[in-house]
């Protein structure tokens, strides 16, 4: 019998794709819960769709077509009778008017409230709400720039340097950095206009630029009882165009006692929106070890897997667990470190050619395994990457009982996975981990233009190639002539239920 106040959840919808919505659903069968998956055309064979108890089409392969249409997503609830959604991340993750509107049609969102989407979904926004609790902020504006002389006189006493910020922006859309007061007019009226563009909201303000900064976030979790506790850092520097390539856990530069400061500060933004569930406050750290408060990220981090191996705590499930009224099965005190934890994003992008995606065929497509190694994919050998979305192939992640050794697992199933038909960032991420600034933590967001050049990749991908297309063709050779050996048993389909079409 369910306590008071609790609402159990029986069936969710997963409203995403690929490796996200497999990993989610993966969380959900262990603890008994069944799961609808939605797919567009273009991932009509993928493995998720398959995995999902039940599976319901919503339309072409465009996300403005499918996955980003409320009204088919919700549709899909309600047909399949699920109780809740979970928005993995990306599409309508951070979306408070898809939150508000599943709320009002009585499902369960597994994620924040839409307030608190909402105030954290501006950067803006945020800065006001964590005022009152003293958290470092980077010198600047809190504000919209509408004055642009005022503004002006404002970046001289910041000091240049500046950055000019699209309060609404990620991805490093909406910014540019202005090095002299002479570039400053051009320079705000082109983060203006980018910012209108990919946001549809030209709100800007000013931040002193921090020239050597490392990227580092902390996890959190809250409940609906009012408990927030935080599940310590991740190290995000690494990093080309503004977007993530690799992650760790610990940061191989905090202190016991930086580690505390930040955690506690992660909390307090947490409270600023009465935050509930799994969440991300991302922080600035410069050269000198002062951190400031970036922004908060109102979902799952696409690199949550880290946190996972070293606390050992499943965030799917304890998200799942607060949806449905639960407390936290855990408290500050309870949480330790536990070894050292790193995550590579294998994207389908080309790092000789700007690290442009690299849309093919998987012609051949092996995972690592072994002790310690952890591979979050939603491809299988033969797929195609759809040219629609995020190019990720998947999330490779090793856990070791030390940095040093969870370095050179990685190094080992990089080298241990085997993927033909498309580029990818694996030689890149090997490069990263050979290198003598990441292995020594002595690096910076500014790793890429600092020590990459695609000529250093050059001579490893022939290698590489050369050496994964001699193994596809002996495999093939190998695996012919023991079909025709010993044929074996015939094949029988999927005991899930038949995808439902509409």
């Amino acid at each position: 019998m369910a306590s008071k106040g609790i609402r159990e959840i029986k069936k969710i919808l997963v409203a995403n794709r690929g490796e996200i919505a497999l990993r989610i659903m993966r969380s959900a069968r262990e603890m008994g819960i069944q799961t609808v998956a939605v797919f567009s055309d273009a991932d009509r064979e993928a493995p998720y769709v398959r995995y999902a108890d039940e599976a319901i089409h919503i339309g072409p392969p465009p996300s403005a077509q499918s996955y980003l249409v409320f009204d088919k997503i919700i549709g899909a609830a309600k047909s399949t009778g699920a109780d809740a959604i979970h928005p993995g991340y990306g599409f309508l993750s951070e979306n408070a008017a898809f939150a508000r509107r599943v709320k009002d049609e009585g499902l369960i969102l597994i994620g924040p409230s839409p307030e608190s989407m909402e105030i954290m979904g501006s950067k803006l926004g945020a800065k006001d709400a964590v005022k009152k609790y003293n958290i470092p902020l980077v010198p600047g504006t809190d504000y919209a720039i509408t004055d642009i002389d005022k503004a002006r006189k404002i970046a001289g006493e910041v000091g240049y340097p500046i950055l000019v910020k699209a309060s609404a922006g990620g991805g490093g859309k909406g910014m540019r950095i202005v090095e002299h007061e002479s570039q400053f007019d051009e320079m705000l009226k082109l983060a203006v206009s980018e910012a209108t563009s990919a946001f549809g909201d030209g709100s800007v303000f000013i931040e002193r630029y921090v020239g050597s900064p490392r990227h580092i976030e902390v996890q959190v979790m809250g409940d609906m009882h009012g408990n927030i506790v935080h599940l310590f850092e991740r190290e995000c520097s690494i990093q080309r165009r503004h977007q993530k390539v690799i992650e760790e856990a610990p940061s191989s530069v905090l202190t016991p006692e930086l580690r505390e400061q930040m955690g506690q500060c992660a909390v307090m933004v947490a409270k600023a929106c009465d935050y509930v569930g799994a969440g991300t406050v991302e922080f600035l750290l410069d050269e000198n070890l002062n951190f400031y408060f970036l922004e908060m990220n109102t979902r799952l981090q696409v690199e949550h897997p880290v946190t996972e191996m070293i606390t050992g705590i499943d965030l799917v499930k304890e998200q799942i667990r607060v949806a449905m009224g639960h407390e936290l099965s855990f408290n500050q005190n309870d949480l330790q470190i536990k070894g050292h934890a790193i995550e590579v994003r294998v994207y389908a992008e080309d790092p000789l050619n700007d690290f442009l995606p690299d849309i093919g065929t998987l012609s051949q497509y092996q995972t690592p395994k072994g002790p310690g190694v952890r591979v979050d994919d939603g491809f299988e050998e033969g797929m195609t990457i759809p040219i629609y979305y995020d190019p990720m192939i998947a999330k490779l992640v090793v856990h070791g009982a030390n940095r040093e050794e969870a370095i050179e697992r990685m190094l080992r199933a990089i080298e241990e996975y085997r993927i033909t038909g498309v580029a990818t960032t694996l030689s890149f991420c090997t490069f990263v981990l050979k290198h003598e600034a990441f292995r020594s933590g002595n690096f910076d967001t500014h790793f890429v233009k600092s020590y990459f050049k695609p000529e250093y990749l050059a001579g490893f991908n022939e290698v590489d190639s050369m050496v994964a297309a001699l193994l596809a063709t002996e495999l093939a050779s190998a695996s012919s002539k023991s079909i025709l050996n010993n044929p074996g048993p015939i094949a029988k389909g999927s005991a899930w239920k038949k995808n439902r079409q509409g």
